[in-house]
């Protein structure tokens, strides 16, 4: 027998309905959208103006990584701690239809990057003869130029640091063709650097100026070659280092050579002309004056816009 009881409040007919899910939602999917006025409009204003800005900054971000490209190849060379940069000049090339072709079949394409020649130079020796060809290269490409003075060199004469003339435009980095960066550092002998990854330092100034002509796209045979060679030895050997002996047998030799043709090598100038010339200019020639074949042909050089402004640098 239960303890109490207690009578039921409510019939027996009521019914009780219990939640089958915690909250409801109304259904989204029933609903019928009607688009505003127009939005089509200001939707599409809207994705063009978007895609306008992130062309831009694709466009900034490609000129970063060029710029970060060329100064890893300078980073990377033993010239790290550069100091002051006095100078970025651009030329314009005279002639771009197949002289692009030329540039990369000798340096190799590189992905749109600026293919950077970085050379270290010593003041109180000025490579006149890379200077000669720079203009030169200038004539051909739209080069991209600049100046440096490494921390470890004190003074630098104000000629030198201007050896590429002064600013005249600003162009992004990526439209240039070449860059070329003279840094003034003490070093024994001149040095060239290219491609951090794919070659090693090229040293000497004959060395250097055999690899900067060769960007010219010249093919000469086996023998107009060795003679080139044989010029440029015995400028940087005999001329520049040799007795007096052996400078006036050097001269005996030019002068029979132009006695023959208005240059070294041929009827054209080349990377021998530039190198002899630049020694002739540096060491003063020999106490005896130069034969009259000599004197000719150094005339015909300074008539050459290249030439004649290497030539006031050591003014």
């Amino acid at each position: 027998m239960p303890m109490y009881q207690v009578k039921p409040y409510h019939g027996s007919s009521l019914r009780v309905e219990l939640p089958t899910c915690m909250y409801r939602l109304p259904n989204v999917h029933r609903r019928t959208r009607s688009p505003a006025p127009e939005a089509g409009h200001v939707q599409g204003a809207s994705l063009q103006a978007l895609e306008s800005h992130q062309d831009d900054i694709l466009k900034r971000l490609y000129e970063l990584r060029v710029a970060v490209d060329g100064l890893s190849k300078m980073i990377q060379t033993p010239d790290a701690d550069l100091d002051v940069t006095h100078i970025i000049h651009a030329h314009e090339p005279a002639a771009l239809s197949t002289n692009a072709l030329n540039l990369n079949s000798v340096l190799g394409k590189d992905d749109g990057a600026l293919k950077d020649i970085v050379i270290n130079a010593n003041p109180a020796s000025p490579p006149l003869s890379l200077l000669v060809l720079y203009r030169l290269l200038c004539d051909h490409y739209k080069v991209l130029s600049t100046v440096h003075t490494h921390s470890a060199v004190k003074n630098v004469p104000e000629n030198l640091l201007k050896c590429f003339g002064e600013q005249t435009q600003k162009q992004p980095r990526h439209e240039y063709q070449l860059g070329f960066t003279l840094i003034w550092k003490n070093v024994p002998k001149t040095q060239m650097k290219f491609s951090v990854q794919r070659m090693c330092p090229i040293e000497g100034e004959g060395n250097i100026a055999r690899f900067l002509f060769s960007l010219f796209g010249q093919k000469h045979n086996a023998v107009t070659s060795t003679l080139i060679d044989s010029w440029i030895d015995i400028a940087l050997f005999q001329l520049k280092e040799g007795s007096s002996k052996e400078k006036a047998a050097v001269f005996r030799s030019m002068n029979s050579a132009l006695g023959k043709s208005p240059w070294l090598v041929g009827n054209e100038l080349t990377v021998a002309d530039v190198v002899l010339w630049s020694v002739l200019q540096q060491t003063g020639g020999c106490s005896a004056p130069a034969p009259a074949n000599v004197q000719k042909w150094m005339k015909a050089c300074e008539n050459l816009a290249p030439f004649s402004t290497a030539l006031r640098l050591l003014k």
